[in-house]
């Protein structure tokens, strides 16, 4: 009997990323600084499949964005010192290419995962980009690094995709893009009331889209239970339903109970049993193919402990054990709203 091929888990990342930062800002270098030495030290990052990041052209960009949106980031580089999109999302001389890189190694991923190439990838870049909309950067975001991988692996063949969405916030710009395609199911939880304000129950897609856009917006302290049970609930009941030849995620671990901006309460632990739910539903859907971009998130512990144990998922592992696992305190009961989604879907 043949053993197994072991996984082919790509790694993205840029190095270049150190040059995006305003000093004081949450969205900082340090995040992905501590991912990639906690992946490094635990030898992770060896038994992962490097390819270099390379900026996004600007027919990639454009699938998803307006040229206008290029030409703010463009113009804000240009002031000195760089300028404000708005009152969270900064630009500097550098970012322009940074947050291209990022959205140009988000493609590569993709296509690499979808080609055969790569079992899976994870893609440690900076800047984030779920907020980005066709028409403006907002919420941190310049470009919207995941919905441009989705529209290259859309034009390269793939009919179905799924993209998860674990983020504190709701990525309204990656929904926008999407909401009259019915090629893309948009799974997110999120908080609620929230920024920016979207991602309600009755947000399911418009046109032939209606019913592959799914929002769970979570009360405030859910906690691990109601986490989980949003993905194991309805996340991978709608994954099966749809069939994804491919899923992406946007990964923002800013819902853990360590963060600064979440206000979710979620554990380590709890976030790693959502991912490998994912994870399972992907392997059993369309082999395994599943691409994780990294999204907000902003206490470097939580980063770097989430970062690890869903590399291991992803190589086959078992996860290691988060050193500091205080488990938050139980939250409100959301299985009313967990029954309420469910019924919106018809899932029994």
């Amino acid at each position: 009997m043949t053993t197994p091929a072991a996984p082919r888990v790509g790694l993205l990342t840029d190095s270049t990323h150190i040059a995006h930062e305003r000093v004081g800002h949450t969205e900082r270098p340090e995040r992905l600084l501590a991912i990639m030495q906690h992946l490094r030290e635990t030898g992770l990052q060896e038994r992962m499949h490097e390819l270099p990041a390379r900026e996004a052209t600007d027919d990639e960009l454009l699938a998803v964005h307006d040229q206008s949106v290029l030409d703010v980031v463009l113009e804000h580089s240009r002031m000195r010192g760089g300028g404000w999109i708005d009152l969270d999302t900064y630009v500097l001389p550098q970012s322009p290419a940074i947050a291209r890189r990022a959205a140009g190694a988000a493609v590569d991923a993709a296509l690499a995962v979808a080609g055969g190439e790569l079992s899976s990838a994870f893609v440690a870049t900076r800047p984030p980009g779920h907020h980005a909309t066709h028409s403006a950067s907002m919420g941190f975001c310049l470009f919207n690094g995941i919905a441009v991988a989705a529209a290259a692996a859309l034009r390269s063949g793939i009919e179905r995709l799924a993209i998860v969405d674990w983020d504190v916030h709701h990525g309204n710009g990656t929904q926008a893009i999407f909401n009259a395609d019915p090629r893309v199911l948009y799974v997110s939880t999120h908080a609620s009331p929230f920024y920016p304000g979207t991602g309600d129950i009755g947000e399911i897609g418009v046109g032939e889209a209606r019913g592959t856009k799914v929002n769970i917006p979570l009360p405030h302290g859910t906690g691990d239970r109601g986490f989980v049970d949003a993905y194991e609930r309805v996340a991978v009941p709608m994954l099966e339903r749809f069939e994804p030849q491919l899923v992406l995620v946007s990964s923002g671990w800013d819902s853990h109970y360590r963060d600064p901006l979440g206000t979710l309460q979620v554990s380590t632990a709890a976030y790693t049993r959502a991912a490998a739910a994912v994870f399972d539903a992907a392997r059993r859907l369309g082999g395994g193919k599943v691409v994780v971009v990294l999204e907000g998130g902003y206490d470097t512990h939580a980063l770097a402990w989430c970062a690890g144990s869903l590399v291991q998922l992803l190589l086959g592992e078992e996860p290691t054990p988060d050193p500091d696992p205080t488990t938050p305190p139980s939250g409100p009961d959301v299985a009313p709203l967990i029954d309420a989604v469910r019924g919106a879907f018809g899932l029994r």
